[in-house]
């Protein structure tokens, strides 16, 4: 059985997560339950839409020690089937959305899954930035 499409294309939120995502070492993206998940070699660090209801959600895998914080906001949410394993979700739609900060979240769930030459190469490009390198992620 094939799972319905959560996202209409063209769509500029999930272009945005698109983007920070796939900026990270060797991430690509894999359509998975009628929504884009992105990964670190086979491992998912971010999927796009915890649910029908709110498909402009992106789920992540937070720092364990950060996640207690996490969940005192009300911006972020336990989402369905990924709960139970620590991960959350925060919604990507609003004119409100720090794109800064989902960026960071990305980037700190890619760090628990990533194999250790992406992590390598993920160091290798803040070092060079902090030299002064032109590497953006946003």
């Amino acid at each position: 059985m094939q799972h319905p499409l959560v996202f209409d294309e063209p769509d500029a939120a999930l272009d945005r997560l698109r983007a920070v995502c796939l900026a990270l070492p060797e991430a690509v993206e894999v359509l998975a339950w009628g929504r884009p998940t992105f990964r670190a070699g086979k491992r998912i660090f971010v999927t796009a839409g915890a649910s029908m209801d709110r498909p402009h959600s992106m789920v992540f895998k937070p720092d364990p020690e950060e996640r207690r914080a996490l969940v005192q906001d009300d911006r972020f949410f336990i989402p369905p089937y990924y709960g139970p394993a620590g991960w959350l979700a925060i919604d990507f739609d609003s004119p409100n959305t720090d794109w800064v900060e989902l960026a960071e979240l990305a980037e700190t769930s890619y760090r628990q899954v990533a194999l250790k030459r992406q992590l390598v190469q993920l160091q290798s490009r803040r070092a060079d930035s902090a030299r002064g390198g032109s590497e953006k992620l946003l």
